[in-house]
């Protein structure tokens, strides 16, 4: 692979992080968490206007016709400010698999609304019935001329403002995946705010109807491979937003220790302080490193399930220790609620338990490992 980014994707990162940088805030981020609705709306809407909300969407639909690889450009940009912007979800879990997949009603419907910032998706990947996200316990039903959804997803990151979420669903012949009105019949919120200001939902589907033209990519489409598909690059979108929370809280860090001062010198000259310093960036490499690869396979479109598995390992396995040894060299005013290191420390320990902490990413590839040997192309 290149390690290079093209002129293009520097662009991109340029331009999110000067937004970020000027609007993202310690005392914005603070206000948009303890909002209503726990995002910073005017942040979104400036990011759309700058076109950076399209940025995945094809030119067709009013995007910027961009991949995978400059996604995640933007998402450690988000990431590196905390910012609490729905990214991940409507672009990530909503937007991408529509372009990929959906039919051309389904992408007329909705990207050009999600690039104009109008409209936010999410999905639903964490089923009650399951610990593997592949297989969703949630059922479809026949019923008419569409299906009966029945199930409980949980853990839903802004369902709540959704327009639409992306249900993976059994049908008993395979999987497919539904775009649900979360305000349908049948479709019950149970909401709550995180410690880091963020809501997650409890998605309860009784008796839930919904249509062929609610399938993602229409009647006939299989969705195995759609969640799949959806899955790999979720991973890796949390990998890269951990990338940026990690990058910053060091940088963070190192200069609260060159500042603070024991014994009249600075506590960065202390040597235990540089070990644990160091080790934080030794692990933030390898999470960088891993990171950059599987998204640059996924956007290449080579197959790269086991490089997700091991990017999310990474995230949560170096992003859990880089977020305690920060707090930890900050002292006591790292726990400090108000103090800035405290927001990184809670996005971090949020990421690393989300879709799965390190120990169900290792256990995933040992098992892939003994069924499919060490070659990953499969076809």
């Amino acid at each position: 692979m290149n390690f290079e980014f093209t002129e293009e994707q520097e662009t991109v990162r340029e331009l999110a992080r000067d937004i970020l940088q000027n609007e993202a805030t310690t005392e914005r981020v603070k206000e948009a968490a303890a909002s209503p609705s726990g995002l910073d709306e005017e942040l979104w809407a400036h990011l759309a206007e700058a076109n950076l909300v399209g940025l995945a969407i094809p030119e067709a639909q009013g995007g910027m016709g961009m991949g995978f690889l400059e996604l995640c450009c933007l998402l450690e940009e988000v990431g590196r400010r905390v910012a609490p912007i729905p990214v991940l979800e409507t672009l990530v879990l909503g937007a991408l698999p529509i372009a990929e997949f959906g039919t051309p009603a389904q992408q007329a419907t909705w990207l050009p609304k999600v690039a104009s910032g109008q409209a936010l998706l999410t999905a639903a990947l964490v089923d009650a019935g399951s610990a593997d996200a592949l297989a969703p316990a949630t059922l479809a039903k026949p019923e008419g001329d569409g299906f009966v959804l029945e199930g409980l997803k949980r853990l839903v990151p802004v369902a709540d403002r959704a327009e639409r979420i992306l249900v993976p669903a059994d049908t008993g012949a395979g999987c497919a995946v539904y775009l649900v009105d979360p305000r349908a019949t049948g479709v019950n919120l149970e909401t709550s705010r995180t410690s880091s200001g963020g809501k997650l939902s409890d998605l309860r589907l009784a008796g839930v109807l919904v249509s062929e033209e609610d399938r993602l990519g229409g009647a006939d489409a299989g969705g195995d491979q759609m969640l799949s598909w959806l899955v790999e690059r979720a991973l890796v979108g949390i990998a890269a937003l951990q990338m940026g929370v990690s990058d910053e809280a060091l940088a963070i860090t190192a200069g609260y220790v060159t500042e603070r001062e024991q014994f009249g010198v600075p506590i960065g000259s202390f040597q235990a302080v540089q070990h644990r310093a160091a080790d934080g960036f030794i692990d933030l490499e390898a999470l960088r490193w891993c990171t950059w690869r599987a998204a640059w396979k996924l956007a290449e479109g080579q197959p790269a399930a086991r490089d997700a598995a091991v990017a999310k390992y990474w995230a949560s396995e170096a992003g859990a220790r880089i977020a305690n040894g920060t707090v930890h060299l900050h002292g006591g005013i790292g726990s400090d609620v108000d103090y800035p290191i405290q927001r990184y420390f809670l996005w971090a320990r949020a990421l690393e338990h989300n879709l799965g902490s390190a120990a169900p990413q290792l256990a995933w590839l040992g098992r892939d490992l003994a069924q499919h040997g060490p070659m990953e192309d499969r076809s």
